[in-house]
């Protein structure tokens, strides 16, 4: 099948929205809007934009996109009646308010999630109708503070609420919003009776996704999940393998080191358009902390005919190396912008952030788009 670049599903006359200020904490969408030429690399704001609104929350997708997102991402679970729901995991108890719910305090479990006893809440356990008297909260309170403001302000969405608010974004800010969805551990709810894959073609489907150049790239970190809705499922629209720094795709016998090399990915490559990798596959970080020097995996990459949207680049100290902090606070906002431009540099075709608005103005410094 022919490859199909990140970039170029996006319309070729849209435009980005570059927010002026390069405060990240005022968080306020808008900017001037320009025009962004084909081929240049997208930004796909991470469960929304996660960094100033709590993740996977319809505001949350909406503010990544006024702040200039190409794409917005959600990662699906399903609920006990077998609709998908917009969760970063199965467990709910770290994104939602159900431990403050008396009413649900039975549904407290441990699961065997992928190998790893996880006790929670579970999306399956819960009618979407019950999930829905559930409200969003913050996912990193001690980072995100000022995050927790909006706890129990927004619902958990449906994977279709989404796709209309893909539709919507796309008429209002005159550009062509896209959308990321990633399978959530498909083996763990394909084991229990609750398959995703039935219920997300049938909805790309419907909202005129599945096709080639369609403005959407579907992403597992399970090789084989992404390998069946090539082939079982006869999905047309992109695919995107996932990948961990370390470890080994669930159920593979195959390590991620593996399957990424220059000669792994000739085996899957033909079913698959890119890879997105951790961003320490892509620029290390080296024992002492400090940012080490890019590996081959781009070049590689793109040999294979596929190409690379790493993830996810987080504005705090936490989350930087430790060469591009600033001060001592883990929560504070280290030097975000040279971290994003050290990862430009090397080729990508894409980049995932929390703070989609620091993403598109460090791809404007860097790459003058």
């Amino acid at each position: 099948m022919n490859r199909r670049t990140f970039a170029g599903l996006v319309t070729a006359g849209a435009a980005s929205a570059v927010v002026a200020s390069t405060s990240a904490a005022s968080a306020t969408p808008g900017g001037n809007n320009r025009g962004r030429r084909p081929g240049t690399p997208i930004v796909v704001g991470h469960r929304g934009a996660s960094g100033y609104r709590p993740e996977h929350t319809l505001a949350s997708y909406t503010l990544a996109a006024h702040m200039g997102a190409d794409f917005i991402e959600p990662d699906l679970v399903t609920t006990k009646d077998g609709v998908l729901v917009c969760r970063h995991e199965p467990e709910i108890g770290g994104t939602t308010d159900v431990s403050k719910r008396p009413e649900f305090a039975s549904r407290r479990t441990t699961k065997n999630l992928d190998g790893v006893a996880t006790t929670g809440w579970f999306a399956e356990d819960f009618t979407l109708a019950e999930l829905r008297t559930l409200r969003a909260v913050e996912r990193l309170p001690e980072l995100r503070q000022h995050n927790t403001v909006y706890d129990g302000l927004w619902q958990v969405p449906t994977f279709e609420e989404v796709l209309k608010l893909r539709e919507q974004l796309t008429k209002e800010l005159g550009r062509t919003i896209g959308v990321y969805p990633e399978t959530k551990h498909p083996t763990y709810f394909r084991d229990q009776g609750k398959p995703l894959e039935e219920k997300l073609v049938p909805l790309l489907r419907k909202y005129h996704l599945d096709a080639p150049k369609a403005p959407v790239f579907v992403q597992s970190f399970e090789l084989q999940n992404l390998i069946d809705l090539r082939t079982k499922f006869k999905v047309k629209a992109p695919l995107v393998f996932l990948a961990t720094a370390t470890g080994k795709p669930y159920g593979d016998t195959r390590s991620y080191d593996e399957l990424l090399s220059r000669t792994g990915m000739k085996a899957w490559a033909k079913y698959i358009d890119g890879v997105g990798p951790d961003t320490k596959r892509v620029i290390p970080v080296k024992a002492d902390g400090t940012l080490g020097s890019p590996t081959s995996l781009v070049a590689d990459a793109h040999a294979n005919g596929l190409q690379v949207c790493p993830w996810t680049v987080r504005a705090e100290n936490s989350f930087l190396p430790v060469d591009y902090r600033t001060g001592a606070n883990p929560a504070d906002f280290g030097r975000v912008l040279d971290f994003f431009a050290q990862l430009w540099k090397t080729g990508l075709d894409g980049i995932f952030s929390d703070m989609p608005d620091l993403a598109v103005l460090s791809r404007k410094l860097t790459l003058d788009v």
